[in-house]
């Protein structure tokens, strides 16, 4: 029973302290690391970064990244290494293109379609007040 108690316990606490492992000598490949995997999404979770996540498949991305900047790669290399094998969605700034236009514009159109509904209403119910006023004796 003891035995089977440290191993769980030992399984339980392997995972962050191996994801913690993550360092770099050289500060300025630490911060491109951080950078990074801030600007990832968790295919598991959905809602959260691959520095936030603790699924498995967020952990092998990290020591991905670490590997990749530790081998010289750029930050646009990284991104396409792992935008190649994961699609666009793994990106929370996904780039602008066709068919993310409606993603970049939609907020923009509701806010101008919002503000033209106000304005109308408005202007309606003004017209609606004055005209009121002229018929009353």
């Amino acid at each position: 029973m003891k035995l089977l108690l440290i191993a769980t316990a030992a399984l339980t606490f392997a995972t962050p302290l191996h994801a913690a492992d993550l360092r770099f000598d050289d500060p300025r490949k630490q911060e491109r690391y951080e950078t990074l995997i801030n600007e990832l999404r968790c295919l598991v979770c959905q809602n959260q970064t691959i520095a936030d996540s603790n699924a498995e498949l967020a952990l092998d991305l990290r020591e991905k990244v670490a590997e990749l900047i530790a081998d010289g790669k750029s930050d646009a290399e990284v991104i396409e290494f792992v935008t190649a094998r994961y699609g666009d969605f793994v990106l929370y700034r996904p780039p602008v293109q066709s068919n993310t236009l409606l993603l970049w514009l939609g907020p923009l159109l509701l806010l101008v379609i919002a503000g033209t509904a106000l304005i109308l209403t408005v202007r309606h119910r003004a017209k609606f007040a004055d005209s009121d006023e002229e018929c009353t004796p």
